[in-house]
């Protein structure tokens, strides 16, 4: 590891002009290019100290052993130099990203004397006009049969053109009339090129000059009456309109335009681009790439930018780029795609309108591609197995931890306060042992004494499970002088607290089902599994590792909990959202997991899911709880009765102004049902008016129900 400051140039040194830098490693290797507007302002970021550093860029520095720079005129050109670099040196810290396939594309070759229509992979070569690309090759084979029809262009490899010029007699599609056949000399390679032209233009999203003049020429030949032609006609005009089906119109203003999405988490980022011609889709691309360096979804749209346009020339490079963020300065990217272009470039973000919705569409497929990615990835048990190696070797662990269970808290500003429980077993989900817990010890905010408590509450519940079952044995209570603080058993059989399952059900401890879903926990998927006489199940078996979402405070209360049960055979770690460190129970410092192991991206999958399962059993508390009726406090009167009040009154104002005798009419309420109603209805303070967020208008009670 190298010291920074040992190879750090001389502030005098480093110009303040734009500019493009490179780190290199001890082999001269460059390892990350940037560029700068001010050369000297950015290389000074990366020379302060190692602790203020994110720990991606420390990585890179102290990586690196030397750092030179190149000045450019001006901002544009040291885009360009920047992309140039990235493409020839292929540094590790920069971001690069992959396709998550090989796109097929519709190329035609009118660097030949007879251009040729055909489906294309790969690297784009020079003299070829692209469409696309498309999600299927299969795709432009029925675009391009459809067409044929009208713009007969050459389709046949150069060995098959060869041949029939050879023997003088062209292929199946010169018969049928879907090549006009220039290998027997048919039309002349100025009408060919001509045809491929007219094709490239209607592709390039011209369509209604052409169907105009077919429409046309097929009323002129009606009225002619030729009527084959008019029918051949006719049918042309259905060819082309059938593919032009085959591209959704998206954008009524014939809009040219490449829309691009991110979706990112902390390890990783998926780049989805919708290639928008004529007001419709014709083609869609995605990337994913690892985030090697500290990039925000700025940095992350200019690498894209970058990479879709760096080889780009001309009409490749559309009028419009729609982008979810602009880079750190847009006007230098504007001002580059305008010159690989020729002509004005306009870079935004789309505000209102259709350009929005779609934009919002490509977005979901960002997210959908960014899931599918890490589902893939997660799939493979080759990869699973060295996730849980790696756990076990940065953790210090004797074997693999087969069984991970971790916890988060959840609360909005310190109401409704709940934890989750997520479970995974060699390195997959398994919802059926998944616990929700509500915190009742206290009241408020302290995400830290909750995690002690519901630590606690678990593992209490894992000893109870034991002693139902025989599994061991309660210890006699000591007889000698009381330790200040028993642990293990002993702290279950103190002679100054309850003994044996007392001790576990002790009523000024919450325990049992305060685990599980209570009586207001709403239906959830991942709901507690019961036993078939209503039981909730038991806490299964322990696990070689529990994880906590968050720092040392978390971890150190997690493991206090242990320690006053007495397990000390289970290994504890948190993992820290903001920077994605490992910390360990008793350690300053935290365990820093290489960025491409597959062990943090195992933790960080459990850390996510048990945010997420915490936090909608937090929001279904909450919208329980503002939809709440003062009907709730009557005894006994369970949702089916409490619906037939409001269907007979039509809402709780006006239940309230009725009569017990009134309330009696109802089907199913008795007169003594009736009387608690009324205490419950007198005796509830005054709701508070519901406001409709969105249009701060005030939602009466009058219209059925609570107020929500």
């Amino acid at each position: 590891m190298a010291d920074p400051s040992s190879y750090r140039p001389k502030p005098g040194q480093i110009p303040d002009s734009p500019g493009v830098y490179k780190f290199r490693d001890e082999h001269r290797r460059v390892i990350y290019v940037g560029k700068a507007r001010n050369l000297r302002q950015r290389l000074a970021n990366y020379f302060q100290d190692l602790a203020a550093l994110h720990p991606r860029t420390r990585t890179m520095v102290t990586t690196a052993a030397s750092v030179e720079w190149t000045v450019v005129a001006t901002e544009v050109e040291a885009l360009q130099l920047e992309y140039s670099w990235i493409k020839e040196f292929d540094p590790r810290f920069n971001v690069k990203y992959r396709d998550d396939k090989s796109y097929p594309y519709l190329a035609v070759t009118l660097d030949e004397e007879f251009p040729r229509v055909q489906v294309m992979r790969g690297a784009k070569k020079k003299g070829v006009r692209y469409f696309g690309p498309y999600g299927h090759a299969w795709a432009i084979r029925e675009t391009v049969d459809l067409m044929l029809r009208v713009f007969p262009v050459r389709t046949c490899s150069a060995g098959v053109f060869k041949n029939a010029a050879r023997t003088g007699r062209p292929c199946l599609l010169g018969y049928i009339g879907k090549c006009s056949a220039p290998c027997v000399g048919r039309v002349t390679p100025e009408e060919h090129r001509e045809l491929a032209d007219d094709f490239c233009d209607f592709m390039a999203g011209r369509t209604g000059t052409y169907i105009r003049r077919l429409e046309k020429d097929m009323m002129a030949a009606a009225e002619e009456m030729e009527y084959e032609r008019a029918a051949r006609l006719r049918d042309d005009v259905e060819a082309l309109k059938r593919a032009m089906e085959k591209s959704a119109v998206v954008l009524a203003d014939a809009t040219d335009a490449d829309l691009i999405a991110v979706a990112e988490d902390e390890l990783e980022a998926a780049v989805q681009i919708f290639h928008v011609r004529g007001g419709r889709v014709r083609g869609q691309r995605g990337w994913v790439t690892d985030k090697v360096e500290n990039v925000d979804t700025s940095g992350l749209v200019e690498h894209a930018l970058q990479q879709l346009y760096g080889e780009e020339t001309g009409d490749s490079v559309p009028k419009e780029v729609l982008v979810p963020a602009l880079p750190e300065d847009p006007d230098a990217v504007s001002q580059w795609l305008a010159g690989r272009r020729g002509s004005q470039v306009s870079l935004r973000i789309p505000q209102r309108g259709d350009k929005k919705d779609l934009m919002t569409t490509v977005q979901r497929n960002a997210q959908q591609a960014l899931g599918l990615h890490k589902t893939k990835r997660a799939s493979d048990l080759t990869t699973r197995s060295r996730a849980l190696e790696e756990i076990a070797e940065a953790l210090g662990l004797d074997t693999a931890p087969l069984r991970i269970e971790c916890f988060d808290i959840s609360h909005l500003q310190g109401d409704d306060v709940v934890a989750s429980m997520v479970v995974f077993e060699d390195g997959l989900a398994r919802k059926s042992e998944y616990r929700r817990f509500q915190i009742k010890g206290f009241e408020g905010q302290d995400d830290v004494r909750s995690m002690h408590e519901v630590i606690g509450r678990r593992f209490k519940r894992y000893l109870q499970d034991k002693e139902r079952t025989g599994e061991w044995e309660e210890t006699p209570a000591p007889t000698g002088p009381v330790p200040a603080a028993p642990t293990g058993l002993a702290a279950l059989t103190d002679p100054a607290a309850p003994t044996g399952l007392a001790a576990l059900t002790d009523p000024a401890a919450p325990t049992g089902p305060d685990a599980v879903p209570g009586p207001d926990a709403v239906p959830d998927p991942d709901a507690e599994p019961r036993e078939d006489d209503g039981r909730p199940k038991r806490f299964a078996y322990p696990p070689q590792l529990v994880v906590v979402d968050g720092g040392q405070p978390q971890v150190a209360a997690a493991k206090r909990a242990l320690d006053e049960l007495g397990i000390d055979d289970i290994a504890v770690c948190g993992l820290a959202k903001r920077l994605e460190e490992v910390w360990l129970p008793d350690d300053d410092d935290p365990v820093v997991l290489p960025r491409s192991s597959e062990g943090l991206y195992l933790l960080q999958r459990v850390r996510d899911e048990a945010h997420r399962f915490a936090i909608t059993y937090q929001r279904a508390k909450r919208a329980k709880r503002i939809r709440s009726s003062p009907l709730d406090a009557v005894a006994g009167l369970g949702e089916t009765r409490k619906q037939a009040l409001i269907k007979h009154f039509g809402s709780v104002k006006k239940l309230k102004q009725a009569t017990i005798d009134e309330i009696c009419e109802v089907p199913g309420i008795g007169r003594r049902t009736a009387e608690s109603v009324a205490v419950a209805l007198a005796s509830a303070a005054p709701a508070t008016p519901a406001v409709n967020t969105a249009t701060g208008e005030i939602i009466e009670e009058d219209d059925g129900g609570s107020t929500t």
